[in-house]
């Protein structure tokens, strides 16, 4: 039985990243009550997240806080800086805000890093990932949706990548937590009869975006004069994915009725775009040359990504609206005042 709106409350981790933000900003807006959670580290400049924090209206100071809740200046939203893998206090979230369904969207981001520091990636992935499902069960949420990566399909051949598709040959260990997450989640779906929804996400891009992402990378250098790193030598193909495109998917999910026990779907624009490309409408945009440095393949990267995303388009209705020409124009004029004009 679907419950009042003003009375739907919503929990959101990752909340300080750069889909959590967006995603909370969109709850915000439809009138759902949203506790974000984020343990806000330091695997990129902190700083960017409690800047984001800002924008739904909590003050850094009570964001520096572990394990207090603080209250945004919007009455809708809360947040705990908490990490998922704290088995005593994330239980005790559950048990004082009776949430209806959950999003899951913190995770050690990152294909490169996790071949450096793989530990961080059980931390949070699979020890935070299992102990936020033992709470879905043991809470009664109806809806548990999460993240999963386009890179699980690794160095798949067939596309455009498809659901269908056997992803048993994961090349990082961050594709290899991802689809151990689909795993879990299955068996919970299976096992305790709680609704799991795994969205794949292909490359997401736009304001507030991570500073580890090759559109934050490029821009960033072109516009300071330094050259850009172009890896496999710019023989790459990627499904950029607008962030307003991809937060309209995850909230269609969210407020539609899924009857199914556990799904998994591709999000994405279904539209891959050549990295060379890629770079040639950030010049375009920033009116400067990038000085272009070529490099072979790097460990865990794939060649090409491409969402087949049939499926959440006929359940769903789920569609995108912006090219990659309006898009990195959006990110680059979000680039120019906060880096530029607003911290320069």
């Amino acid at each position: 039985m679907e419950t009042s709106l003003e009375n739907r409350k919503i929990l959101v981790t990752g909340a300080a990243g750069f889909i959590g933000y967006h995603l909370c900003e969109k709850l915000i807006a439809e009138g759902w009550k949203v506790i974000g959670l984020d343990n806000i580290n330091d695997y990129y400049d902190p700083q960017l997240k409690f800047d984001r924090l800002k924008e739904l209206g909590i003050k850094e100071q009570d964001a520096k806080k572990y394990n207090s809740v603080c209250h945004s200046n919007l009455n809708s939203f809360q947040f705990v800086r908490l990490n998922l893998e704290d088995r005593e206090e994330l239980p005790k979230i559950f048990e004082n805000h009776k949430f209806e369904k959950v999003v899951n969207l913190a995770a050690q981001a990152g294909v490169r890093y996790s071949i450096e520091n793989p530990e961080a990636y059980i931390d949070s992935n699979i020890i935070g990932f299992a102990n936020l499902l033992e709470c879905c069960r043991n809470y009664g949420i109806q809806h548990l949706i999460y993240a999963s990566s386009s890179s699980v399909y690794g160095q798949n051949k067939k596309v455009p990548f498809s659901t269908e598709d056997a992803v048993d040959h994961p090349i990082s260990l961050y594709a290899a937590t991802k689809k151990s997450n689909e795993l879990m989640a299955f068996t919970y779906s299976h096992l305790y009869g709680f609704k799991t929804t795994g969205l794949r996400f292909f490359t997401v891009y736009g304001p507030w975006g991570r500073p580890d992402m090759a559109m934050f990378l490029f821009t960033d250098a072109i516009m300071n004069g330094r050259p850009i790193k172009i890896f496999n030598e710019g023989n790459q193909e990627r499904d950029f994915t607008y962030i307003d495109d991809i937060v309209d998917g995850v909230y269609k999910v969210i407020s539609q009725d899924n009857n199914q026990s556990y799904s998994l779907y591709n999000i994405g624009n279904s539209k891959p775009v050549n990295l060379m490309r890629f770079i040639e409408e950030i010049e375009k945009q920033t009116k400067t040359p990038a000085k272009k440095e070529f490099l072979p393949a790097q460990p865990g990267d794939v060649t090409r990504t491409w969402a087949d995303v049939e499926a959440l388009r006929s359940k769903f209705g789920y569609a995108t609206s912006v090219d990659i020409e309006n898009g990195v124009k959006q990110f680059i004029d979000w680039y120019k005042t906060y880096y530029l004009e607003e911290h320069g």
